[in-house]
C-alpha cells in the first residue's frame, strides 16, 4: 500500500517563498520605522491589575524599537507574551504535516478520495455545497479555523480527483472557514468572548446574524461556482494547474483500488483516524474547560495516532518514520513565515506604539455621526488586525475600550463590528499564517490569490457596510 512520492505533501516554492518572505521583510522594516515616528504611549491600569484603555498617557523622551530587536524580532517574538502560542501553532504545523505525509505515503488518501468521489461522481455540485458549508459552521459555530488546516489536504485531493482542482479545495475548505469565522454566530473567540467583555446576552438578536451568514454564504458559494464553470471551460485556467498535474500522479480514479484486502483496511484504519479528529476538535473547541488546549490536543493526537495508523497500513516502521520526516521538512519553510508575520505585533509591542495609535483613531471617532463612528470602529478593528492576527488579544483591546465608552452604538452592534473586522481579513492579510501556510500547501502564489479575490472581497466589503448600515437602522 505504500505510494511513493518524490516531494512531501506540503512543498513550498521557491517564488512562492522569495515572495512572501520579501513581503514579511518589507512590512517588518515599515513598523520599525513606525516605531520611531509615531510617539510612544502607554494606558493606566485600574486598581485590579488590568488595563485602563480609557487612560492613555504619553511617554516622552523615548525612541523607537532598537535596531537590534528589530533585526531580531522573527527570533525574539518566540520568546514573547506570545510566545507559547507561536510555538504550539509552529509544532501543530510540523505534526499534522508529517502525519499527512504518511497517510499519503501509505495510501490512505488515495483510498479514502476515491471511495468519495465513487460516491459523489453524479453529484459533484451538490458535494461542493455541502463541504462549503459544513466548513462554514465550523468557524461560525465553533470559531475553528488553524485547526482546518488538518483538513485540507484531504479537500484538496477529492476536488481534484472529482474533475476540479486545489484550489477549489482550498475555498470550500479554509476560505469558508474563515468566512464562517467572520460570519460568526456562537464562535466562542469572537461573539462569546467580545459580548461577555461588553456584558451583553451573546444569544440576543442572533437571528440578524444567521441571516448575514446566509448572505456570505450566498456569496461564496457564487463565487466558487464561477471559478469552477470557467475551469471547466479551459483546465489550464486553474490557478494550481501545475501542482494539481503532479498530485493527479499519486490520487487518479484509474490508480484508485478499494477492493483489496489491504485497502479496505486502510480505508477503515484512516476513516476511523479523521473522525476521531474531527470528534476531538468538535468537543475540544465546544467544552470551555479544554477550548484553550484545542492545538495541543489535536498536536499530540496526530503524533502519537498519525505514526501508529502509518504502522498499520505500511508494517514498515522505516518508512513510516521517513515519510514522517518528509512531512516535517516539506513543512519548514512555513515556519519563516510564521516568524515574520507575527514578528510586526512584536515590533509594535516593543516599540510602545500600540497604544498611540489606538488613542488616535479612537479620537478621531468622538463626536462624530453615529454612522461615520461605527465605520470607524470597524476600520480600528481592521487595522489591528493586520498587525494582531490573534481574536482574543483584539478582544479584550477593542471591547475592553467599547465596554467603558458610550459611542451611541448598541452592545450587540459593536460586538458584530468586532466580528465583521476580525474574521474575513484572515484570509486576505499576508500576516494571517493560517492563510499563507494553506496557499504553500497548494503551491499558490499569494499574490495571485490577492488577484483573484479582488472582486469577492470587495462585495464582501459592501455587504458589510451594509449590514453595519442596516442594523444600525433597524436598531440591532
Amino acid at each position: 500500500m505504500k505510494q511513493k512520492t518524490e516531494k512531501a505533501l506540503i512543498n513550498v516554492s521557491k517564488k512562492t517563498f522569495i515572495q512572501v518572505t520579501v513581503l514579511l521583510l518589507a512590512l517588518m522594516i515599515a513598523a520599525i520605522v513606525m516605531t520611531y515616528v509615531i510617539p510612544q504611549g502607554r494606558f493606566g491600569t485600574l486598581e485590579d491589575g488590568t488595563v485602563d484603555y480609557l487612560d492613555y498617557q504619553r511617554v516622552e523622551g523615548s525612541s523607537g524599537i532598537s535596531i537590534i530587536k528589530g533585526i531580531f524580532a522573527p527570533v525574539l517574538v518566540f520568546a514573547s507574551g506570545d510566545g507559547i502560542t507561536l510555538i504550539m501553532l509552529s509544532l501543530f504545523l510540523l505534526v499534522i504535516s508529517a502525519a499527512f505525509q504518511v497517510m499519503n505515503d501509505a495510501g490512505g488518501i488515495n483510498v479514502l478520495i476515491g471511495s468519495v468521489s465513487e460516491r459523489f461522481k453524479n453529484r459533484k455540485n451538490l458535494l461542493i455545497v455541502a463541504v462549503a458549508f459544513v466548513f462554514m459552521c465550523f468557524g461560525a459555530f465553533l470559531g475553528l479555523f488553524e485547526e482546518m488546516l488538518t483538513m485540507l489536504p484531504i479537500v484538496t485531493a477529492l476536488c481534484v480527483l472529482i474533475g476540479f482542482d486545489s484550489f477549489t479545495g482550498f475555498l470550500i475548505s479554509i476560505i469558508a472557514c474563515g468566512f464562517g469565522f467572520a460570519s460568526a454566530i456562537t464562535n466562542p473567540f469572537t461573539v462569546i468572548l467580545a459580548s461577555e467583555i461588553i456584558k451583553t446576552n451573546p444569544m440576543e438578536h442572533i437571528w440578524y446574524r444567521i441571516i448575514i451568514f446566509a448572505v456570505m454564504f450566498l456569496l461564496l458559494l457564487g463565487f466558487i461556482f464561477l471559478y469552477i464553470r470557467k475551469i471547466k471551460k479551459d483546465p489550464t485556467a486553474s490557478l494550481t494547474y501545475a501542482h494539481d498535474e503532479k498530485l493527479r500522479q499519486n490520487v487518479t480514479e484509474n490508480g484508485v483500488v478499494n477492493d483489496t484486502p489491504g485497502a479496505k483496511k486502510t480505508k477503515t484504519v484512516y476513516t476511523v483516524f479523521l473522525l476521531v479528529s474531527l470528534v476531538l476538535i468538535i468537543v475540544a473547541s465546544s467544552v470551555p474547560a479544554l477550548r484553550s488546549y484545542t492545538v495541543v490536543i489535536l498536536l499530540a493526537y496526530f503524533l502519537i495516532f498519525g505514526i501508529v495508523a502509518g504502522l498499520i497500513c505500511m508494517k514498515n516502521a522505516k518508512a513510516v518514520f521517513g515519510s514522517f520526516l518528509k512531512g516535517l521538512l516539506g513543512a519548514l519553510p512555513t515556519l519563516v513565515f510564521i516568524a515574520l508575520a507575527s514578528s510586526i505585533k512584536y515590533i509594535f509591542d516593543e516599540g510602545s506604539i500600540m497604544p498611540t495609535i489606538i488613542h488616535g483613531i479612537n479620537t478621531f471617532a468622538e463626536g462624530k455621526n453615529i454612522f461615520v463612528v461605527a465605520l470607524v470602529i470597524y476600520a480600528i478593528v481592521l487595522v489591528l488586525e493586520f498587525f494582531i492576527s490573534s481574536s482574543t488579544a483584539k478582544a479584550v483591546l477593542v471591547m475592553g475600550i467599547l465596554s467603558v465608552v458610550s459611542v451611541g452604538l448598541t452592545k450587540q452592534m459593536s460586538v458584530l463590528l468586532y466580528t465583521f473586522a476580525d474574521g474575513y481579513t484572515n484570509v486576505l492579510f499576508p500576516t494571517s499564517p493560517v492563510l499563507l501556510i494553506s496557499l504553500s500547501m497548494i503551491e499558490l502564489d499569494y499574490f495571485k490569490w490577492v488577484k483573484k479575490s479582488v472582486p469577492l472581497f470587495l462585495l464582501n466589503l459592501a455587504l458589510v457596510i451594509g449590514f453595519i448600515i442596516l442594523g444600525i437602522v433597524i436598531g440591532f
